[in-house]
């Protein structure tokens, strides 16, 4: 039966081919635009650590001023001072710690065809590389010895690596940074975790660095954060002065073994912070957080207004797309009455008609789906298009699972629309039908 159903609705269709069109396209036009604006959404609020979830957590300490809160929603800061990373580091309370700020470096190759250039560095401990399961083409990270001696050595982008060293393995090789030469310790596989969690003061969609340092040496070069850097009060004149004062400009990470040493861990935050009170810092009131990455991003609502306010309006239209074609159908169904009439007088039922009808509703999302699904594909391409290689191009992508849910997506909205006028049409009554007839 179901066969004989699917032939009856493309014998329909076929019958006003205009306004099955119209049809179809109102479905896919509003499919593809909610689906391209989901997409892009999707991408911007997953989260890369979630296979490491109970593993991975970022602590935050609430050492901002007395007469007003770091921010609206009463949160602690951000990001932590110098003083207070290195204790917590140097307390070495959890399986591995590491502490962050990004700046630059003048990259000298060895080659005089590429030209010196300005890379983007971090300046991190060697924990970074097994907590945050970072993979590697060559070689690896560096140890804690390294991380103590301040050992000229680096860790490189795979794209650094193709720039500098024509994509070779170059562990070992050296690499010139502002007059000091470097000894490279690994070369990342391809890595770009978005949002990038780990260091989103200087862009949650940013790329990922070209070069890992040793944290120490930024701070033997008395370098400070090319993102934030924030004060509530004079640091004073100096870079000792900075790096004692309760300006915050490091991020923090941590790898704990599960809730409970997350718990235990926030047990010692307030320890920390109790015994800074005696020392007259921290003026607020106990206020410390272990997060979780999923927790993290929530906080610091790297999915802005903006998106999730294009992708509200791209359902709206996709639901004023439904209306129309809800319309359409009413007006397609009740023009065909008398052939309603006719079939319910020769026996057959209104959970048959119904089924028919509904059928027809079903091709046409079917219809639908295959466009949406292709002004879906046009939609992230012109974004990938526009943006180029940045973190909103690389998210421009139609995996499996969101081509599942444009299909669903849009035979589902085509039954939805078709439910109101498929219960219309079963209201003919046959004999008003033969009457007039």
């Amino acid at each position: 039966m179901t066969r004989y159903y699917f032939w009856l609705a493309t014998r329909s269709l076929r019958r006003n081919p205009v306004l099955t069109a119209l049809m179809v396209a109102a479905i896919a036009l509003g499919i593809g635009a909610a689906m391209t604006a989901l997409t892009v959404l999707r991408g911007m609020s997953s989260n890369p650590m979630a296979h490491r979830e109970d593993r991975v957590y970022r602590p935050q300490v609430d050492n901002w001023s007395a007469n007003q809160p770091y921010d609206e929603q009463g949160n602690p800061p951000n990001l932590m001072t110098y003083q207070d990373s290195m204790a917590l580091h140097n307390a070495r309370k959890a399986r591995r710690q590491a502490a962050m700020f990004p700046n630059f470096l003048a990259v000298e190759p060895a080659n005089p065809e590429v030209k010196p250039f300005l890379a983007t560095v971090l300046f991190t401990h060697g924990d970074f590389f097994p907590m945050f399961d970072v993979p590697f083409l060559f070689g690896g990270g560096w140890d804690r010895q390294s991380d103590d001696n301040n050992a000229r050595v680096v860790v490189i982008s795979r794209a650094m690596n193709d720039r500098l060293f024509g994509g070779a393995d170059s562990v070992g090789r050296r690499l010139r940074m502002q007059g000091e030469d470097y000894i490279v310790s690994g070369v990342l596989d391809a890595w770009q975790p978005q949002p990038r969690f780990y260091e989103i003061s200087s862009g949650a969609f940013a790329d990922v660095e070209d070069v890992f340092v040793p944290f120490g040496i930024g701070i033997e070069k008395e370098l400070t954060s090319s993102a934030n850097n924030n004060c509530f009060s004079d640091p004073g004149a100096g870079y000792q002065a900075w790096l004692a004062s309760d300006c915050i400009w490091m991020a923090f990470w941590v790898e704990l073994e599960g809730a409970a040493d997350a718990a235990r861990y926030k047990d010692f935050l307030d320890a920390y912070v109790q015994e800074q009170k005696a020392r007259g810092r921290f003026p607020r009131p106990l206020n410390n957080r272990v997060n979780t990455v999923a927790e993290w991003l929530a906080q610091q609502r790297v999915v802005g207004r903006d998106a999730q306010t294009q992708t509200w309006l791209a359902f709206a239209f996709l639901i004023v797309c439904l209306i129309n074609t809800v319309g359409l159908l009413l007006a397609k169904f009740m023009a065909r009455a008398p052939e309603i009439g006719l079939r319910r007088a020769v026996g057959a039922s209104r959970k048959q008609v119904f089924a028919q009808f509904l059928t027809e509703s079903g091709v046409i999302g079917i219809a639908g789906a295959a466009l949406g699904l292709l002004l879906t594909w046009l939609g992230l391409i012109g974004l990938r298009a526009l943006y180029g290689d940045t973190a909103t191009g690389r998210m421009a992508e139609l995996d499996a699972g969101m081509t599942a849910i444009v299909v669903l997506a849009a035979i589902g909205a085509s039954l939805l629309a078709g439910l109101f006028p498929t219960w219309r049409a079963c209201q003919v009554t046959p004999a008003l039908q033969l009457k007039s007839n």
